[in-house]
């Protein structure tokens, strides 16, 4: 990344306002946390251990998909006008790649593309010797906000 790369977010926001809308969801269960909010993404980290294992004892696909699409939610969301407008998830897809047992695993989305309708949202996992256990693409569908929205 460059200093001229271009900032993204519609909004100032910081990581503690985005882990702190995150609380009593599944992020909280899961003990996502936010951990880095770069001009053009997105960081958060994910312990691997038995609330997120599978019955093999490694990181259940589930639970990587989880984080995938939490961390792309939430950068999708900051893209937006939020009062007029909410991003939610469409599809995802997840390729896992390598099996991990035990430590932090940490994702991060960047977009390939945001539109004004729908958003694709790249996100690489990797565990803590940086190696790639999970890529996934996650589409978002930009729909008005509903007036029961919080």
């Amino acid at each position: 990344m460059t200093e001229a790369t271009k900032r993204i977010w519609r909004d100032d926001v910081t990581l503690e306002a985005l882990q702190a809308r995150a609380h009593d969801t599944l992020v909280s269960h899961l003990g996502i946390e936010l951990t880095e909010l770069g001009p053009d993404f997105l960081r958060a980290s994910m312990p691997v251990n038995p609330k997120t294992h599978q019955p093999m004892g490694v990181l259940h696909g589930g639970a990587s998909v989880a984080l995938a699409e939490t961390v792309g939610s939430l950068a999708a969301n900051m893209c937006v006008d939020q009062t007029l407008y909410v991003c939610l998830g469409q599809e995802i897809n997840a390729n896992h790649l390598r099996p991990v047992s035990s430590g932090i695993v940490t994702a991060t989305a960047r977009p390939h593309h945001i539109g004004k309708r729908s958003h694709v949202w790249g996100i690489e996992i990797r565990d803590e010797q940086e190696k790639l256990v999970c890529v996934s693409r996650l589409t978002m569908a930009v729909v008005d906000r509903p007036k029961d929205v919080p």
